[in-house]
């Protein structure tokens, strides 16, 4: 790929950190497209993916000529509840629709995981037990176990939207025990630019969140490289 990529953002409408920092930690981005999907103003349950499912491939469709070099598929509750079987199939549909390649956080925090070299994690979420319990799910189904979880247990988006970098920090550091193997912090809205690299000094273990996986794998998908999880 000799220009700079064009990318598309495939985000629940609520969410409003993805977008500038996957700018931040993806610079060698040209134009970066956003799709919002709808979503209701609560937390996200099973009930909601048949529609939410719908709701994404029509945020999508009008990008279906743009021809972005990748596309980013950052819900990541909606891929904690319908597992790794049903994130791959809507990540599927959006990738024929652009006719392009495409990366999904929830299996990006996975390959990070993984390639980190890890069998289990601690776990920070903003979410109620229904995605947290998916969460887990998800990473048993893919060979990691969950050493601890804590939640900010949002309710809503608004509340969600209020969270800060610093409460971040110190909802992580509450929940890394001596035992942890990792920390994941899960979560596409979550602020983590500034607290990913002092996290990892001061905790001394790998230290991802969604975004910043994301980041990896995307950066690994522009340069067509086989997937390391050395750097970010």
């Amino acid at each position: 790929m000799t220009s700079a990529p064009k990318l598309l953002l495939v985000v629940p409408a609520n969410n409003t950190t993805m977008e500038p920092e996957i700018r931040a930690l993806c610079p060698q981005i040209g134009e970066l497209l956003v799709a919002k999907v709808p979503r209701p103003p609560r937390t996200l349950t099973a009930g909601d993916l048949p529609a939410y499912g719908a709701a994404t491939i029509a945020a999508v469709a009008p990008f279906a000529q743009a021809q972005v070099d990748l596309a980013v598929y950052g819900c990541t509750a909606a891929g904690f509840l319908a597992g790794p079987e049903g994130n791959a199939a809507i990540a599927s549909k959006i990738s024929a629709l652009l006719r392009a390649p495409i990366v999904s956080t929830t299996e990006a925090m996975v390959a990070a995981l993984r390639g980190s070299d890890v069998s289990n994690t601690a776990i920070v979420t903003p979410y109620l037990s229904p995605v947290n319990n998916g969460l887990v799910s998800y990473l048993r189904l893919s060979g990691i176990a969950v050493e601890r979880l804590e939640s900010f247990l949002c309710e809503t988006t608004e509340a969600l939207g209020r969270i800060t970098e610093a409460q971040v920090m110190k909802l992580a550091l509450a929940t890394a025990t001596p035992r942890s193997e990792a920390l994941f912090i899960a979560c596409s809205q979550l602020p983590t630019l500034g607290i990913i690299a002092p996290l990892r000094q001061q905790l001394a273990i790998p230290v991802w969140s969604s975004i910043s996986a994301t980041a990896w794998a995307a950066t690994r998908a522009f340069a067509s490289a086989p997937l390391s999880a050395t750097s970010v």
